[in-house]
């Protein structure tokens, strides 16, 4: 059923029976109205007659009858309108209209009382009237006809005002109504033919007046864009797993072959010399290091592009890097890393996401940043510089050269010679763009080895909509936009 006709329905009940509710207490009103004035009435005739008819009792006692017949005319002409009859000890003299003298009265009546006489019903007055012979009582009638036909005059009207209010007030609503729903029906025609799925058409934003509309159709449209958002964000994961699929294929051929060529090698020549055996062996170790180094890389690649706003909080840069020079030294026993650190500076970060950025610049240090006797001199920097937290990482090794620099953050780059996954650098990038900031690699302080520099903002703020490290062919060139400048 339509809003427009429920409301026309309700309020074509509710408007009858208001009426009626009013009608009965107009009808209360006016019958204690009337009431009110008969009996105001009753009592200026009772005060009237009253000296007539205590005449008229002492005239009747003292045996004078044409006195008492003088007397009781003058009662019966000061009465004008209202019934009159006097109880005396020994006589009853009655005249005008009142009920019936078989109708029983009240003992006393000092306010006036309703009495019944068949159909028909009277306001009565008793009045005690004293005289030398005993007492008596004087009664006061009054019928009740026309304040009965005042009160069916009343009734008819009300009745007749309840039907005429029930349709008229149900057309009148329903009208109004179904002008008043007219934004919410225009909202509905709009909106009935959107398929989140299939299009990206979305309600427009145009004030109706109507504010019960008007917030529905906001609250409409912010729906649609979670959707929309939650949907980019699936089809990103799914975008990831795929991607992480592929690249884990193909990244993992070529030791999967070398360890399979190693096992056969084994498997044929089971008296193959210890020193060649020993050779295999260090191999197979080698490529099985590599194999879980690059599963562990892609998974963090992944995790990365997935990762929510809400994980994001403060978090302690100089505590992040001091946990990641502490698990540095212990992994590399031989090198020397040093921390230079004012405690304080903080981000709105997500940690795990700047733990492993510290954690891969210290072993890309460690890996490629030794001097020509192979010795490890890291030296790790955090410091805050205005708006900025700057994260320095600088060696000893033979440093970047220029021409690579542009090209070291790539997905799957290696210098030569190395046997890591070509992924660590690729993280610093991601998790650098992830929260807004920027990774420059330049020479060392002293033009020894390579410096990389993390500059963060130390306000933070939401991560970039679109991650694709782990999707693109190029994760550092394609949709991150923020400077990886090869200074």
């Amino acid at each position: 059923m339509r809003l427009s006709t429920r409301i026309g329905l309700a309020v074509g009940v509710t408007v009858p029976l208001l009426v009626l509710a009013s009608g009965w207490l107009l009808l209360q009103l006016v019958n204690r109205d009337l009431h009110s004035a008969e009996d105001g009435h009753l009592r200026t005739r009772a005060a009237a007659v009253a000296p007539d008819a205590r005449a008229l009792l002492r005239a009747s006692a003292n045996g004078r009858p044409k006195a008492a017949d003088n007397r009781e005319r003058l009662l019966y002409s000061a009465a004008l309108d209202v019934g009159v009859r006097v109880i005396g000890r020994d006589a009853t003299f009655s005249g005008g209209p009142q009920p019936d003298a078989s109708v029983p009265l009240p003992a006393q009546a000092s306010a006036p009382v309703t009495v019944r006489d068949g159909g028909t019903s009277w306001r009565a007055l008793s009045v005690p009237i004293t005289t030398a012979r005993g007492p008596g009582t004087l009664w006061v009638f009054s019928p009740n006809a026309a304040d009965q036909t005042q009160l069916r005059l009343v009734r008819r009207r009300v009745a007749v005002t309840s039907l005429l209010a029930a349709p008229l007030s149900g057309l009148l609503a329903w009208g109004i109504a179904t002008g008043a729903t007219g934004p919410l029906r225009r909202l509905g025609r709009r909106t009935a033919g959107l398929d989140p799925r299939t299009s990206t058409v979305r309600p427009p934003d145009e004030p109706t007046g109507v504010t019960e509309v008007d917030e529905l159709a906001a609250t409409l449209r912010t729906v649609l864009a979670r959707y929309d958002e939650q949907a980019a964000r699936t089809a990103e994961a799914l975008d990831t797993a795929r991607s992480f699929s592929a690249a884990a294929s193909h990244e993992l051929r070529t030791p999967l072959m070398s360890m399979g060529t190693n096992l056969d090698i084994l498997a044929d020549h089971p008296d193959l010399p210890e020193p060649d055996r020993t050779e295999v062996l260090a191999d197979l170790r080698g490529e099985h290091a590599r194999l879980l180094n690059l599963l562990v890389m892609l998974r963090e690649l992944g995790r990365g592009d997935l990762v929510e706003a809400e994980a994001f909080r403060t978090v302690d840069v100089t505590e992040t890097a001091d946990a990641a020079v502490a698990e540095a030294r212990r992994r590399a026993p031989d090198a020397r890393i040093t921390l230079e650190a004012a405690p304080g500076p903080t981000v709105h970060g997500w940690e795990p996401g700047l733990r492993l950025l510290l954690d891969n610049l210290l072993g890309n240090a460690l890996a490629h940043g030794r001097d020509a006797a192979g010795r490890a001199t890291v030296t790790v920097g955090v410091r805050q510089e205005g708006e900025q937290i700057v994260i320095t990482v600088d060696d000893q090794g033979p440093g970047v050269p220029e021409q690579t620099r542009s090209r070291i953050f790539e997905r799957f780059a290696r210098g030569p010679g190395s046997s890591g996954s070509g992924l660590g650098l690729t993280l610093v990038a991601q998790q650098t763009a992830l929260h807004r900031g920027s990774v420059t690699v330049t020479d060392g302080p002293h033009g020894v080895g390579s410096r990389f520099e993390v500059r963060l903002p130390s306000t933070g703020g939401t991560p970039p909509a679109r991650r694709d490290w782990l999707i693109g062919t190029a994760g550092a060139n394609r949709s991150q936009s923020f400077p990886k400048d090869a200074s």
